[in-house]
């Protein structure tokens, strides 16, 4: 496919604001070396070379607040402007932060808030959607996006598999004061993730 606009909707993988007290300085997915490092623009830039040059347009949402707060939180309130952007991607990349889904109960109260909030974002129209898993695996978790993406109709990426190779974290390729952000995917890690969502959206022959 060839999208015009792509929504992500991601946690610090996706885009992380500056916070000197952990020892980052960027604005973009942790902890790529650079913005144009991390898979948002990987993927951007793949997505360029197969149009012509012509990258699409970009709107890289936070869905944090969601993750740590899926039970209570205001989903059409916080998430439905984005269906104004009328992407004709939209990627989720959560999970990471969201609490052990250790019940019945709690996998299904997340996998009813997802599945609402990307009915919220496509409101209106049919964008193609994307639903990768977490990138340190959790089966649990995992299980749950896969089977929201099934009842949209969306397209499942397994990502579970780079996060058992030491070689796609951050602290293969640099030294990090802070543990946790040396736990995030690096260049290689970054890399391999957009593969994973290029490679679902152009399956081979």
């Amino acid at each position: 496919m060839t999208p015009k606009r792509i929504l992500f909707i991601g946690n610090s993988i996706t885009i992380h604001p500056p916070k000197e007290e952990i020892g980052w300085f960027g604005h973009w997915g942790m902890a790529a070396s650079a913005p144009e490092k991390d898979f948002v623009h990987v993927l951007l830039k793949r997505f360029a070379e197969h149009a012509g040059g012509v990258e699409p347009e970009a709107r890289v949402e936070s869905g944090v607040a969601f993750e740590r707060g899926y039970a209570t939180f205001d989903i059409a309130g916080e998430f439905m402007p984005l269906a104004g952007f009328r992407a004709d991607l939209v990627v989720l990349a959560i999970g990471e932060n969201v609490e052990a889904l250790d019940t019945e109960e709690k996998q299904g109260m997340f996998g009813a808030a997802t599945e609402r909030l990307l009915k919220v974002v496509r409101h209106g129209y049919e964008p193609k959607m994307v639903v990768r898993s977490c990138f340190w695996a959790d089966p649990a978790k995992d299980a749950v996006l896969r089977k929201v993406s099934d009842r949209i109709g969306g397209t499942f990426v397994d990502i579970g598999h780079l996060g058992s190779v030491e070689a796609n974290y951050a602290r293969s390729e640099r030294e990090y004061a802070h543990a946790g952000v040396a736990a995030h995917p690096g260049d290689a890690g970054m890399a391999a993730i957009a593969d994973c969502i290029w490679n679902a959206l152009h399956p081979a022959g």
